[in-house]
């Protein structure tokens, strides 16, 4: 099956602070938020929402069409990929741009500040979806260009691509009208539980009514696990206990991978949630978004030891 992963193709700059961020924001004094925090060391990796799920989908044996724009520094970033088995057919560059740069900072309590720079981001991939066949095709629409999250949705519906909206940290970029239409049609809805928070606020939606526009809701609520809702029931999908915990950036991208793995796999929601589930605990024993390893029997051998059954 053709995997389509639209998205964000960045330079993550990784920072470590040694403290906890609630101890430097006084509460009455959010208005006038003015802090500063020093940082243990910087690492780059290579990063972006389209680059993680695909990466993750590569080492579960998938090859995937990454969706995204990249500026004029994307040579390394490029090797990389290639190195991995990954093609590059469908990522535009942007000559006069750089490639887009997220910077995060981790404190001890494992909450993120992020600041993202778009660089060529800002600019659509115009992947032509038109040889595409609905019937043996999925696609991820994850937080990229806005206006490609747009036209690319609108596409899939019209192609028949099942696809699955996860617009994370784009939410803010774009209006709730917009969020509504792109939910709308959707296989799923992926999100953590304060990015869902986030879309309910801005499209006026409840939970019940996304779930009239779309089969599925995914919540990820990081260290307890995830939610799979659907129209019928609820259903709690346990973490699974990495070896280690390093980093947590990316866990929601290797999750995702895990999620698409198996569904074209022909698993149940529940299930492939699991599958996702066994792929970020791969992913936080690692500093950085692509920098895990796993063989598929590894994959299966911690899958059955934590669920007890065979993929």
């Amino acid at each position: 099956m053709r995997i389509y992963v639209s998205g964000s193709l960045a330079y993550d700059r990784i920072m470590d602070f040694s403290g906890r961020f609630s101890d430097h924001i006084l509460p009455d004094k959010i208005h006038l938020l003015n802090v500063s925090f020093n940082v243990n060391g910087l690492t780059e990796n290579f990063g972006g929402t389209a680059g993680n799920i695909a990466y993750s989908l590569g080492l579960l044996g998938e090859v995937p069409v990454i969706v995204a724009s990249v500026g004029k520094d994307f040579d390394r970033y490029e090797s990389w990929l290639k190195e991995n088995g990954l093609p590059c057919s469908g990522i535009r560059i942007i000559p006069e741009e750089f490639t887009a740069g997220c910077y995060i900072t981790t404190d001890l309590s494992d909450n993120q500040i992020t600041s993202f720079n778009l660089g060529a981001m800002k600019h659509p991939s115009r992947y032509s979806f038109n040889a595409a066949d609905g019937n043996t095709a999925l696609a991820i629409v994850s937080p990229g260009c806005p206006e490609d999250m747009n036209v690319y949705s609108r596409e899939f519906k019209t192609i028949g691509i099942p696809y699955i909206f996860d617009p994370g940290q784009s939410i803010p970029a774009l209006s709730g009208d917009q969020i509504t239409e792109m939910i709308t049609g959707a296989r799923m809805l992926i999100s953590n539980d304060y990015e869902l928070e986030m879309i309910m606020k801005a499209t006026g939606l409840t939970r019940g009514a996304i779930l009239e526009r779309t089969p599925a809701i995914v919540t990820t609520l990081g260290e307890k696990g995830s939610l799979v809702r659907t129209r019928e029931k609820e259903t709690p999908v346990p973490a699974v206990q990495a070896r280690r915990v390093v980093d947590p950036t990316g866990a929601g991208d290797a999750y995702r991978a895990g999620v698409i793995k198996g569904i074209i796999m022909g698993k149940s929601l529940p299930d492939a949630a699991r599958m996702g589930a066994v792929c970020a605990s791969f992913a936080v024993a690692h500093q950085g978004t692509q920098a895990h390893h796993f063989t598929l029997e590894g994959f299966r051998e911690r899958y059955r030891d934590t669920f007890k059954t065979e993929l």
